[in-house]
């Protein structure tokens, strides 16, 4: 074949990579079908990224850390300003305290996803960010400690502990920190931050009305997309304080936080550092995501700055917000209620507000010229927290006290920073609070000297059926979350409210149960959570036994019983299952599909899609259904540990006819007979090409002793997955 000169010369026919098809603009094999189910969540962190190794242990590490060393090093980068990017007053506090507060402030309550715990901030979308301008700036300045102490201090408790000795920095006694957050090695690139494609796209975009705040779409918190917590220039850029501090109390609620809570940290967080407006915000180069290789990794490239503090762009906003900017004192407030107040523009055209008048003594000096001062500013937000009767008499309160106000912020600061962490048994380090918090969900040490055989003979014998007693353990285990650690089997808080009354935990059926356990807990001395975990245990050995196999469930003692007194049963309720792929349920229809929502609850426990795989169809025969349905059940012998969901699933002799309501019927291609029926939960894992292949693995002639195997492993880990104290 003749080839043509055109080709020759064009050097795209000589490139040995498809165009695109290794970068973001490539075009994947699956977008053919947009509509298939995306198991991607599911491997989110692969092993294979992380460069540590399978052997590396961050507690470990961390026992090797010189924590005084640390923190002295990192109290001399406060002052220690750089050439390339120097700092606000000579002091990076404000900025450190921003590159923080930024990390642990994406952390949403409704699914426990985002927060500084895993130093997600290092990647996208967070590093590019429009609200995260300049944060790359911020970590880059701290890569030489991280350099030096190496691997026994993470990102994620680097860039935490960072804004902590910055405010201890600036005079502030902290309430303490805790190390112990591992990092993560690539993008959480199926977190929903919300449905825009466009960064700051208007807020009414994810309400079904802005003028009510409650309506935003869960599990959301921010107001737009690109930004941490709402817009500093008023709901949508338009400057109202009232309709901002309705945002401000949504967002925050969201976010774990009341309104006590809400004061302390806006003022504290506003009584240091400055926001950054001194130019023309459309002169930034791209984004870290977007900018070129010469930038290294950094963004938003300002032309105009010519090595002056005072010149930096991030919000648009400009100005400080008190007279002592690089202090930590009631300067906030001074500010605020000290004088009136009227709408103006920063020199980069963003809404800010300023004194009507101010002496010059009192204006903050500018952040490069000394000799120089400038009007003070305040934020929609600031002036939501004057206006909002509710903010205000708080604000009222702590200007009366300003020992109480400090003591309210460094507790909201530190749960701030350490709400995704999960249980205080998480946290490592000698700065680590005695006190136990109510929002750490606080857990009693249990007792492990007992006789774990007679318990178990105890339960075999107590009459409790193999679907209740694998059914209680595993509603009592499936509320964890490795998103912010919480929820699971430790604590037996299936026993209070509002566990016991929810409706995926058939509270009949659970009282039942519990009726019969919590004696048999009382008589040995075990915890009532132990018991229930034992009790799934046993179900899963006799489920075995009637299949053929002797198996001995590993269990591991030492779960507390929590309290009343020791549970926030309001924050617990965003933990309630409104499905549950693995028992067959769904509380209602949602725009969601059923298998989605079976994948977001086996991402959020942590297990991979061939561990959701062998459990559903594990579950399925020992008939675990919620209510007690058929559907899936695809078995003669109910209640054995068989691969008969498997088996059957992918035998030809049947055929599958929708029977409405996301229900199907399964029938036998000969006579057409119907011999079961089926969910959508239960037929993904044969439309599914991923989920197929693993349910054919266990659908073999060899596969009943791996099955059975795989399932009790899989168990485990849910089981153990709270069980810090093992870890």
């Amino acid at each position: 074949m003749d080839t043509k000169l055109s080709e020759v010369n064009d050097s795209s026919a000589k490139c040995p990579v498809m165009h695109g098809g290794i970068t973001h603009s490539g075009t994947s094999v699956m977008d053919w079908w947009p509509n298939a189910l995306n198991l991607d969540i599911l491997h989110q962190h692969d092993t294979k990224t992380n460069p540590l190794g399978k052997e590396f242990s961050y507690r470990e590490e961390l026992k090797k850390l010189d924590v005084e060393a640390l923190k002295k090093d990192m109290h001399a980068l406060m002052t220690d300003s750089q050439e390339w990017w120097p700092a606000d007053w000579g002091h990076y506090g404000g900025l450190m305290i921003r590159m923080a507060w930024h990390a642990a402030g994406s952390y949403r309550l409704a699914d426990g996803r985002g927060g500084g715990g895993t130093g997600n901030q290092r990647f996208a979308p967070l590093n590019s960010w429009p609200d995260n301008v300049s944060l790359d700036k911020a970590r880059r300045l701290l890569w030489p400690i991280k350099k030096k102490y190496g691997n026994k201090v993470s990102w994620a408790d680097l860039m935490i502990l960072a804004g902590n000795i910055a405010y201890e920095s600036m005079g502030l006694k902290t309430f303490g920190f805790g190390f112990g957050r591992e990092d993560i090695w690539h993008p959480e690139k199926d977190v929903y931050w919300g449905a825009e494609k466009e960064w700051l796209a208007p807020s009414d975009e994810r309400y079904e009305n802005v003028a009510n705040p409650a309506t935003m779409e869960n599990p959301l918190a921010a107001v737009q997309m690109g930004l941490i917590y709402v817009n500093p220039e008023g709901v949508n850029g338009t400057q109202d304080p009232l309709k901002t501090a309705a945002q401000v109390r949504e967002t925050f609620a969201r976010m774990a936080m009341n309104d006590e809570e809400t004061v302390a940290l806006t003022a504290g967080g506003h009584t240091v550092g400055k926001t950054h407006g001194n130019g023309d915000a459309k002169a930034l180069g791209p984004e870290p995501e977007a900018a070129g290789p010469e930038m290294q990794g950094m963004g938003w490239d300002n032309p105009h700055q010519n090595g002056l503090a005072s010149r930096a762009v991030t919000s648009g906003l400009e100005g400080a917000w008190t007279t002592n900017p690089t202090v930590f004192d009631m300067g906030f407030f001074d500010m605020l209620f000290g004088h009136e107040w009227k709408q103006t523009k920063s020199p980069a055209g963003a809404n800010q507000w300023e004194p009507v008048s101010i002496k010059d003594e009192d204006k903050p000096v500018d952040a490069s010229d000394p000799s120089i001062r400038h009007n003070p500013m305040m934020t929609d937000a600031d002036m939501a927290m004057k206006m909002d009767p509710i903010y205000n008499a708080i604000c009222q309160k702590f200007m009366a006290d300003p020992e109480y106000f400090k003591d309210t912020f460094a507790r909201a600061w530190f749960k701030l920073t350490h709400r995704d962490m999960g249980p205080k048994a998480r946290y490592v380090g000698p700065d680590v609070p005695a006190e136990d918090l109510i929002w750490q969900d606080p857990i009693p040490e249990g007792p492990t000297n007992y006789d774990i055989g007679a318990i178990k003979s105890k339960i075999a014998a107590s009459g409790l059926s193999i679907a209740e007693m694998v059914s209680t353990a595993w509603d009592s285990a499936r509320t964890y979350r490795g998103s912010d650690m919480r929820g699971g089997a430790n604590g037996a808080r299936i026993r209070l409210a509002p566990q016991k009354d929810w409706e995926g935990n058939e509270p009949a059926r659970l009282a039942k149960v519990l009726g019969v356990l919590e004696p048999i807990a009382a008589q040995y001395g075990a915890s009532v959570a132990d018991v229930i975990v034992l009790a799934g245990n046993v179900g899963i050995e006799k489920a075995a036994k009637a299949a053929g196999h002797d198996v001995s469930v590993p269990f591991a003692p030492g779960r507390g019983d929590a309290t009343d007194e020791m549970t926030d049963a309001s924050s617990f309720d965003v933990l309630e299952p409104l499905a549950d792929g693995y028992r067959n349920w769904l509380k209602q229809d949602y725009i969601v599909s059923p298998e989605e929502l079976m994948l977001d609850r086996t991402q959020l426990m942590g297990l991979t899609a061939h561990e959701m795989t062998v459990l559903v169809g594990g579950m399925r025969a020992m008939g675990t259904n919620h209510g007690g349905t058929k559907h899936g059940i695809f078995t003669d012998r109910e209640g054995a540990l068989t691969t008969d969901f498997f088996v059957n699933l992918t035998d030809m002799a049947y055929k599958w006819v929708p029977a409405g309501s996301g229900v199907y019927d399964i029938c036998e291609r000969k006579s057409g007979a119907r011999k079961w029926t089926a969910t959508r939960m239960d037929l993904v894992f044969g439309s599914n090409a991923m989920l197929r292949a693993y349910a054919e693995v266990y659908a073999q002639d060899d596969a009943e002793e791996k099955f059975v195997k795989d399932f009790v492993a899989a168990w485990t880990k849910v089981m153990n997955a709270d069980r810090f104290d093992i870890a």
